[in-house]
């Protein structure tokens, strides 16, 4: 019993030191935040595997140099870098289609390739443990996965037309993926700006409480003079009605997710695409962080390429999704690089709490391997980014092909492994949140 004690305070000491090079800065800048994303992390072992892709990457070190399926192309692609079960829901893109896709760029960054899919297999055996599934079931899902994103790489890579692999949308889109499509398109922007805001003078406002934080004079011009900044960031089709961007008024807001915590963060309200009340935008304003996997890549290369991190998610976020949000921008306040992006009223996450057949979550387990492929191959020589100059879904393509028995296996094998990890990590977590071990709560 000793020795398995002992194990458990040496892997709670590593947790800690990732922590606290991971969110130190921040927690020392807003414990209460902090212990917000703590609680809602000691909710269950998804929830803590959700919020520590920075114990992740550092449990994956010893990769950094090389592995299975991995050389000098394979291993230097864009990457999601947080691709788990949840990461995934709808989005209307720059031509007003609503799509069901990865979403949540924060972490992006170029790595290798199998490390969103081990992160994402990992993800379907806390999920399928959650659900009560046996062992093989968890096994059988995540070669499902596997084999899906096997399939469409080798489309891609073979040149079959886009319009052979399309997008998942109303019309292409089944079971929970069309459910959400379908919630998606049952919300309006009036009843995002209904929750949001309120009429006074015959001006939208913004509505006071609600999470929301009245500026001081000097904070609003500040952030009113990064606004400028971003919109030299916006391509030139973004720009076509400039009284789009009339600013009608600025709030703060404290980020406080298991993503965002401690996080500064504005809501801006814009004046649209018309002068109607009803077609009002509100945009946020989010200080970007430090993406996990980038601690782990040491290639100056990839690392000199982005001004800060604002740019970083952005010119990411672009490379990795077709047609991204049309108000996706970049900017700086206070010297740190900012994220700018719509609070859209058409996102609705995947929900997995009613999906629990396993015939039902290997159907959407297939589809997001589709998904996950479609997003690898969109970011590469073809993107108009310099920083990926090959075809990434032909260099994948190869480095399946040359071991395709090994593929599904090596992703098995990490899913059970990582799986075990990460619940004996979140009650490790749980007993040092509990009892006062993590400084600075």
């Amino acid at each position: 019993m000793s020795e398995a004690k002992t194990g458990a305070e040496r892997r709670g000491e590593r947790i800690l030191e990732v922590f606290d090079t991971a969110f130190g800065e921040l927690l020392a800048a807003d414990p209460a935040a902090f212990r917000v994303k703590f609680r809602k992390m000691a909710g269950s072992a998804f929830a803590f595997y959700r919020g520590t892709a920075c114990l992740f990457y550092s449990d994956l070190e010893q990769e950094r140099h090389g592995g299975p399926y991995l050389d000098e192309r394979t291993g230097r692609v864009w990457i999601h870098g947080d691709l788990h079960a949840e990461n995934f829901g709808t989005y209307m893109d720059a031509n007003g289609r609503l799509i069901f896709n990865v979403n949540d760029f924060d972490e992006a960054y170029v790595g290798p390739f199998t490390w969103d899919l081990k992160r994402f297999a990992a993800s379907v055996a806390l999920i399928g443990y959650a659900k009560a599934l046996g062992d093989d079931q968890i096994t059988e899902l995540v070669r499902v996965y596997a084999a899906a994103y096997r399939e469409r790489i080798h489309a891609l890579a073979t040149g079959a037309k886009t319009d052979e692999l399309p997008p998942f949308t109303l019309d292409t889109a089944g079971g929970p993926l069309l459910a959400a499509l379908r919630q998606a398109r049952s919300l309006t922007r009036f009843g995002l700006l209904e929750s949001m805001t309120e009429i006074r003078d015959f001006e939208r406002r913004f509505s006071p409480g609600g999470g929301s934080i009245d500026l001081d004079a000097a904070t609003r011009y500040k952030v009113l003079a990064a606004f400028d900044g971003y919109l030299e960031t916006l391509p030139e089709s973004s720009l076509a009605r400039p009284d789009s961007y009339r600013v009608k008024d600025v709030v703060g807001r404290r980020g406080i997710g298991i993503g965002s915590a401690g996080l500064p963060s504005y809501n801006i309200l814009l004046e649209g695409n018309s002068d109607a009340l009803e077609n009002d935008v509100v945009i946020y304003l989010k200080q970007a962080q430090t993406p996990a996997v980038s601690r782990h890549v040491t290639d100056a290369a990839v690392r000199d390429y982005f001004r800060h991190e604002g740019h970083r998610t952005v010119i990411s976020q672009r490379a990795l999704q077709a047609h991204a949000d049309p108000w996706l921008g970049w900017t700086e306040l206070d010297g740190a690089g900012q994220l700018v992006a719509e609070v859209s009223p058409y996102a609705v996450d995947l929900d997995w709490s009613d999906i629990d057949e396993p015939a039902e979550i290997a159907a959407v387990v297939a589809d997001l391997g589709r998904a996950t492929a479609t997003m690898h191959a969109a970011a590469d020589d073809e993107s108009g980014h310099s920083l990926v100059p090959f075809s990434t879904e032909r260099a994948i393509d190869a480095a399946i092909a040359a071991d395709e028995e090994g593929f599904a296996g090596l992703l098995v094998d990490f899913a059970h492994d990582y799986g075990a990890r990460a619940r004996a990590d979140h009650q490790i977590f749980v007993d040092l949140f509990r009892n006062g071990r993590i400084p600075g709560l």
